[in-house]
């Protein structure tokens, strides 16, 4: 997986886990208990739910990738757009345009998954 496209710091990870004592593995699984597993609410829609949260944080490679990750969990457009809906209508104009953001990263992620690319993300 390329990295930089993402984010350059993110070539640091390996290290990082390493002086942190391996806490991207601990996230991981927090993140794959929390958001990927199916439960009471869809896993679709607690992606759709992380997507948000990354763009009110305004982490541009944490959307990016639950766009992605949304899109393999069959979320459709109309379903992202609601989603996309309530991050503009509680961010206002910042908000906004960080929906914007990340409704652009799903355009270009259908493309990229049109042509074959494969996707990044940022936090494992």
């Amino acid at each position: 997986m390329d990295y930089k496209k993402i984010d350059p710091s993110l070539e640091l990870m390996k290290e990082f886990s390493k002086v942190t004592n391996g806490m991207p593995a601990l996230i991981e699984q927090m993140r794959q208990k929390a958001i990927f597993s199916e439960g009471a609410v869809p896993k679709k829609f607690k992606i759709l739910t992380a997507m948000i949260w990354a763009i009110s944080a305004r982490c541009e490679p944490c959307f990016k990738y639950y766009v992605q990750q949304a899109v393999k969990a069959e979320a459709t457009e109309e379903e992202l757009g609601e989603f996309l809906a309530i991050a503009s209508t509680m961010g206002g104009c910042v908000g906004e345009m960080w929906a914007l953001k990340a409704y652009s990263a799903f355009k270009k992620n259908n493309e990229d998954s049109d042509s074959g690319a494969q996707g990044e993300h940022c936090c494992s």
